[in-house]
């Protein structure tokens, strides 16, 4: 058996493994062919575990491959990116309070704003919607996002 071993630890040096991994192959080689021999009849012990230590020290070679390109994976270095309970409550507020500054504003500016800052029209086109000038428009939006600014500001 010593001289198999030595046969078979050869061969898998031979294939780049590493020495201090070549046993530990060597061995797990050994104990697949013991629990394979159970079962089934080999024609050659040598064969089987030349060929089983070569399959395993590739196996191997893939999984550090593998962990190399995907790197260690570790749950605690994964950062929540999502805000904190009270950055959302945070949030809410700031919200409510833009939603009550709108509110504040005359329902032609805020038409005016919204349809400037949300719908993406032209102070142009917002002129010939509303039916007003265009530099009524532009003070009108100015106007409101100065307001809006000012009633924001601090919270």
């Amino acid at each position: 058996m010593l001289k198999i071993w030595r046969k078979v630890r050869g061969v898998i040096l031979g294939h780049g493994v590493a020495a201090q991994d070549a046993d530990d192959i060597v061995q797990e080689a050994f104990a697949r062919l013991e629990s394979y021999t159970r079962a089934h009849e080999l024609q050659s012990r040598e064969a089987f575990l030349v060929t089983t230590a070569l399959n395993i020290s590739r196996d191997q070679g893939r999984r550090r491959a593998y962990a190399s390109e995907v790197g260690d994976f570790d749950l605690e270095s994964i950062v929540d990116t999502a805000p904190r309970p009270e950055e959302q409550l945070r949030a809410q507020e700031r919200l409510r309070r833009a939603d009550a500054g709108l509110e504040r504003l005359d329902p032609i500016t805020r038409r005016c704003l919204l349809a400037q800052r949300l719908d993406g029209m032209t102070f142009p086109q917002i002129a010939e919607r509303e039916g007003m000038s265009l530099a009524a428009v532009e003070k009108r939006v100015t106007r409101a996002m100065v307001f809006l600014t000012q009633w924001m500001d601090g919270y």
